[in-house]
């Protein structure tokens, strides 16, 4: 079954995405405990703008377990940029909390909480994560530069000094 899903993802990374979607439905319905499966088809929804559809297969495959933890963290990712788009942003946030503490070295899942946080109303708890992750992780020498500064107001947004 493995070489028909790499088949069904080359498929969809040449663009070729509803033609993986149908092989992989195929495959569903012979193995629907296949974790990977069920993610695969989760990101192939996504690609074709069902996202809707994507909910379920996102859910499924992290129920099930998947044994990968790139798999895995891009599930969680998939899952919690899916919740926003749909407008579930409660969800949205729970899931991409939980994943930002899973993975701390995948810098993404702060980016997409921030975007979260900014549908929630939480303009300055969004501006505080985006800061820090811009300090973080630019190459940008002027930003480098002032690291430490944008570091330092990133959590202190709304203070004024007298």
């Amino acid at each position: 079954m493995t070489s028909t899903i790499e088949a069904a993802i080359a498929l969809r990374t040449s663009g070729q995405a509803e033609e993986a979607r149908v092989l992989l439905l195929e495959l569903l319905s012979a193995d629907d405990s296949n974790a990977e499966l069920h993610y695969q088809l989760a990101w192939t929804h996504d690609v074709l703008g069902l996202e809707r559809e994507a909910v379920s297969y996102y859910e499924r495959s992290l129920a099930l377990g998947l044994a990968d933890a790139e798999q895995k963290a891009g599930a969680m990712l998939g899952l919690g940029s899916t919740y926003r788009t749909l407008g579930e942003y409660a969800a949205s946030r729970v899931i991409l909390e939980q994943g930002a503490l899973e993975f701390p070295q995948r810098a993404e899942f702060q980016a997409f909480l921030a975007m979260t946080l900014h549908n929630l109303g939480a303009h300055t708890e969004a501006m505080e994560l985006l800061l820090k992750l811009l300090a973080d992780t630019s190459a940008d020498a002027g930003i480098q530069e002032y690291s430490k500064a944008i570091m330092f107001y990133a959590d202190k947004l709304e203070q004024v000094w007298p």
